[in-house]
């Protein structure tokens, strides 16, 4: 029983938002900022899904406990199939088991292994970068993740942007690193969530499964639960279409906003009943 969430019976009504980030990962709120909002707004439950962390998420469900909002266990995981890029949203997991723990700290691995490979080879093609120990003051100037080396770009006038110094990035060897899709559903399933894939509607190269026919592909492979089938990159007719889609193989429908807090991204109140199998699923209660 997940103590954050149960008891807990909502009203078919009941404002409810299951996709949401802070600064614990790439939105502009901080988690107190969020909670403000959402409590100030009258929301009665939601889902805060940082990208890649799980380390954070009690203490989100802490503060938001004290200010008497319920917020359910979630993560959205940046996973590949394919070669296809993949969220997943997770959800009702145990966030102190070390299977999502495992899979995460084995990606952020590879990826300080590859950011220090990827700066040498910077190095070799003639970069410099003295003011390094200033700028990484917090890793004793040494580049740990993507986002350093592309730093150093900027700041010494070698990139004029962070789209053209991952640019330059690429050339000196840069590539995507993440955690297989069927690899990150196992972990999640292992310690007792759903896995859902995010915004399949999301129409950009290489990220997305708008097309039923790329789904049931991927779901011949991977043993999903369900879809984000409410988000704002989906149109009217794109929802419709998933209504049906999950109708039709039983699958679990989330409801969310995506907020990253800032104008044209803000939380949505999305009405409870619409995501009544996966709440119940998590053990809250739609009535």
């Amino acid at each position: 029983m997940d103590v954050f969430t149960a008891p807990l019976k909502l009203s078919p009504e009941a404002p409810i938002d299951l996709h949401m980030h802070t600064t614990y990962s790439d939105g502009r709120w901080t988690a107190d900022q969020l909670i403000d909002y959402l409590v100030q707004e009258g929301f009665a439950l939601v889902a805060v899904t940082d990208h890649d962390r799980v380390d954070t998420i009690n203490t989100v469900r802490e503060q938001a406990a004290a200010r008497g909002l319920p917020v359910l266990a979630g993560v959205e995981m940046s996973t590949t199939w394919r070669n296809h890029s993949a969220h997943v949203l997770c959800y009702g997991f145990d966030p102190e088991t070390t299977h999502l723990r495992e899979i995460i700290a084995d990606v952020r691995r590879r990826q300080r292994e590859q950011t220090r490979e990827v700066h040498e080879a910077l190095k070799g093609r003639g970069y410099h970068f003295p003011r390094a120990a200033e700028l990484l003051a917090a890793s004793g100037g040494e580049p740990q993740q993507p986002r350093d080396n592309a730093l150093l770009l900027i700041e010494h006038g070698y990139a004029r942007d962070w789209q053209s110094a991952l640019e330059i990035l690429r050339e000196a060897g840069q590539r995507t690193i993440h955690p297989e899709m069927a690899a990150t559903v196992e972990a999640v399933h292992r310690s007792g969530g759903v896995a859902l894939i995010a915004h399949p509607g999301r129409r950009e190269r290489g990220f997305t499964f708008y097309d039923p026919a790329l789904l049931d592909e991927v779901r011949a492979e991977v043993p999903l639960d369900g879809i984000e089938v409410y988000h704002p990159y989906h149109s009217p007719e794109i929802i419709e279409s998933y209504l049906a889609y999950v109708d039709r193989h039983d699958l679990l429908l989330s409801t969310g906003s995506d907020s990253h807090g800032h104008a044209g991204r803000m939380p949505i109140k999305y009405r409870a009943e619409i995501s009544r199998r996966l709440l119940e699923r998590l053990g809250v209660q739609v009535g």
